[in-house]
């Protein structure tokens, strides 16, 4: 009797139903950390400010050392040659010609100094071209004597033909409407335009606001007169100012 219970028990443990097995864990994924978004063109523009600014306002400094330098070298020649001429030592002329390398070595002095005071505008006024040739590339192509006004900028395509030479016409009008001298901050190719492969041979900057009232005079003569601009209102944000008025077509890179 005991081995036929046996015997069922076996046949129950065997051929009974299987019971349900547990699958195995998977482990878990390490969790990625989040991608970093990709820069913005306004952060690298600021990036690009950043480096920028300071590599051109340090060549600009060493270019000022030598030329000071170089002053100093100059005076100290005419102070010696002045003292010779006392001594009947050396000619008026070759004492002149000291004089003239004194005045033609403190020009570059000067002429540096402001191109470092104006390092800060001339790319802040460069970034915002920049800037604004993308909008307005998304509104499309424009045909000749056309204006757009956006939030940011004004654009007139100029009805008539367009060179540097114009130059003077501007400056006379400006001159004799607001009796000061036109504030050109870039007048063709500067060396931020270099810097970054923008052609500016045939344009200039204008450093003023186009919602000021020179500006709006400004704005209007070269309308008048079929002549191409783009009046930038902004700047970049939280980077510099740059409203200003660039006088022909746009820069383009190259």
């Amino acid at each position: 009797m005991r081995r036929g219970l046996l015997a069922v028990i076996v046949v129950c443990i065997v051929c009974g139903p299987a019971l349900p097995q547990r699958k195995p864990k998977t482990p878990a994924k390490p969790t990625k950390p989040p991608a970093e978004q990709p820069q913005s063109d306004l952060a690298k523009l600021r990036d690009q400010y950043v480096s920028t600014t300071k590599e051109y306002k340090a060549s600009l400094e060493r270019l000022l050392a030598l030329y000071q330098n170089a002053l100093k070298k100059a005076e100290e020649k005419r102070d010696q040659a002045q003292k010779l001429f006392t001594e009947g030592l050396m000619s008026q002329r070759e004492v002149e010609k000291t004089e003239g390398d004194v005045t033609s070595a403190r020009l570059k002095v000067t002429e540096t100094q402001t191109q470092i005071a104006g390092a800060d505008t001339q790319i802040a006024q460069a970034l915002v071209e920049v800037e604004g040739e993308k909008e307005i590339a998304r509104l499309g192509p424009m045909s000749r004597g056309s204006l757009i006004r956006t939030t940011s900028f004004i654009r007139y395509n100029g009805a008539g033909a367009w060179a540097l030479a114009q130059a003077p016409k501007i400056e006379t009008f400006f001159q004799q409407t607001f009796k000061r001298p036109l504030p050109i901050a870039v007048f063709g190719q500067g060396a931020i335009h270099n810097q970054w492969r923008l052609d500016h041979r045939n344009a200039m900057d204008i450093s003023l606001n186009p919602d000021g009232a020179e500006g709006q005079a400004l704005i209007n003569f070269l309308q008048q007169n079929g002549i191409p601009f783009s009046a930038f209102r902004t700047a970049i944000p939280g980077v510099a100012t740059g409203p200003h008025i660039h006088i022909g077509r746009p820069s383009h890179r190259y």
